[in-house]
């Protein structure tokens, strides 16, 4: 499954919006650009040979709208550039005074490698399934093959890796599409309930997404169906036989989990593209398919426990156990709250996706005067007040921009020091990271600005023109704004 972003999905952002594809298994991102993450993610089934999960939100604001300035720079006159902007509140993952970047991501785990390129990731959780599988594995090889003793848990540990080894399989699935869509995947990581590709963008077209998202489900039943003639030549009474056995069904369930259609899973990812291709709006698809989740969500919360109650998972009523039940309903819980989350992470993700057009550098910058180096403060501001701006530039003699001055540095001078400061000691050095391309807009221009940190940025026409300065404080409070609108 992704997850962008993340079930199958471009993290997106990932807030890139990270998109990410995850086949997880049972057993399984901002403002900031999504990226995006936009990381997929897919549950998976419960990793048994009879049964097979996925990821993690970013919260996003909630506060009340704030109005939207109107389609014009940022000029209303000031006595010092900025002066006169109320406190913003913070967006979480945001510092104040810099453009909006994506959620500090989590510790990757253990690097086992980087197929096509992509790092591939063992989260210290998977430690922790693992030992799981080979726990229940290892009870039902010794009613299998009990003459195998205390052996059944090494040939548990060996099935283990081996149904995530197909795990990761299913991710280089969703990771190839990716880059063969010129998509590209920050890693790919094996956790708990099972992989997360993160796909930094998403994708252009509905069937490109579709595409995307059923790559890895084929992939597992390719799998699947290759365990299943691998076994034809083998004894099933045997060591090769019940592994054999075993990665087919787990195989098998993980493709048939993930083709359920709901967010944050594969089959969601494609009714998402399904019902973009019919709309024309990709945002109508997310909230079909994200709804769809969680009313899946729902069904296995209850579902779950009673098909096992009834014994469609190999088990009956009369042998289950109280232990069994409660495990049943703990496995059911612990899978429906990680769909749940998943597709309100995706819809999240797909309102920031939806609202970052609106951040353009031309319409958030501020008008600015150009002055000379030894030009003082105050007659700096008496002419950017005069022309009703709220920035200043530092020139050379030949009109080229060197510097821009800082407006915390003008805050921090005294109204009475302002004649004998020099704008030059106020100024910060343009650096070519510094230069901002007027026609920027939504993921582009937050990508350059991540790029170089800064507190602002010239703002230039394609010509080289100076068209004003962008300020950081501006691109988060319209982050905010648009954040805080409903899609």
């Amino acid at each position: 499954m992704d997850v962008s972003g993340g079930s199958g999905q471009p993290r997106s952002d990932n807030a890139e919006p990270t998109q990410e594809t995850t086949g997880e298994e049972p057993a399984p991102p901002a403002p900031q650009t999504p990226e995006k993450p936009e990381t997929t993610t897919a549950p998976e089934e419960p990793a048994q040979p009879d049964t097979a999960g996925a990821p993690e939100p970013a919260p996003a604001p909630h506060a009340d709208a704030t109005p939207e300035p109107p389609e014009t720079r940022n000029d209303a006159p000031t006595g010092a550039p900025g002066a006169g902007d109320g406190p913003t509140p913070a967006q979480p993952g945001m510092t104040k005074g810099q453009p909006p970047q994506r959620p500090k991501e989590p510790g990757g785990g253990l690097l086992m490698g980087r197929p096509f390129g992509v790092p591939v990731y063992v989260a210290p959780s998977w430690f922790v399934v693992a030992a799981l599988i080979t726990w229940v594995f290892g009870g039902q090889l010794d009613r299998v093959l009990p003459e195998l003793g205390a052996a059944r848990y090494l040939v548990s540990l060996f099935f283990a890796i081996a149904f995530y080894a197909s795990v990761l399989i299913h991710e280089l699935a969703h990771t190839v599409a990716a880059l063969r869509f010129k998509l590209p995947v920050r890693r790919i990581q094996l956790q708990f309930f099972g992989g997360v590709s993160e796909i930094e963008k998403e994708a252009e077209t509905p069937g490109r997404e579709f595409v995307l998202a059923f790559v890895g489900p084929l992939l597992s039943l390719v799998l699947s169906g290759l365990f299943y003639l691998a076994m034809q030549p083998v004894e099933p009474g045997t060591v090769p036989g019940v592994l054999l056995a075993g990665l087919m069904v787990s195989n098998l369930i993980v493709a048939a989990f993930n083709l359920l259609p709901g967010l944050p899973l594969d089959g969601g990812r494609m009714l998402r593209a399904v019902v973009w291709k019919i709309t024309g709006r990709p945002m109508s698809g997310t909230v079909a398919a994200a709804w769809v989740g969680r009313a899946l969500a729902v069904s296995v919360l209850i579902g779950l426990p009673l098909l096992n109650h009834w014994g469609a998972f190999g088990g009956g009523t009369d042998d289950s156990s109280g232990m069994d039940a409660v495990t049943d309903a703990l496995l059911a819980a612990i899978l429906a709250a990680i769909i749940w989350t998943g597709a309100g992470n995706s819809l999240r993700m797909a309102r920031l996706r939806e609202h970052l057009p609106e951040l353009r550098a031309r319409t958030l910058t501020r008008r600015a005067v150009p002055v000379e180096t030894d030009t003082p403060l105050s007659e700096a501001l008496r002419r950017a007040n005069a022309a009703g701006a709220r920035a200043l530039v530092v020139v050379d003699a030949d009109g080229n921009p060197l510097s821009l001055v800082r407006e915390a540095a003008i805050v921090g001078v005294p109204e009475h020091r302002r004649p004998w400061v020099a704008v030059s000691g106020l100024a910060q050095d343009l650096t070519d990271g510094m230069r901002v391309s007027a026609e920027l807009a939504g993921e582009d221009l937050l990508d350059v600005l991540r790029a170089t940190p800064a507190t602002e940025y010239l703002v230039v026409e394609e010509t080289g023109e100076i068209y004003g300065v962008l300020s950081a404080a501006d691109v988060e409070r319209a982050f905010v704004r648009a954040m805080a609108r409903p899609a």
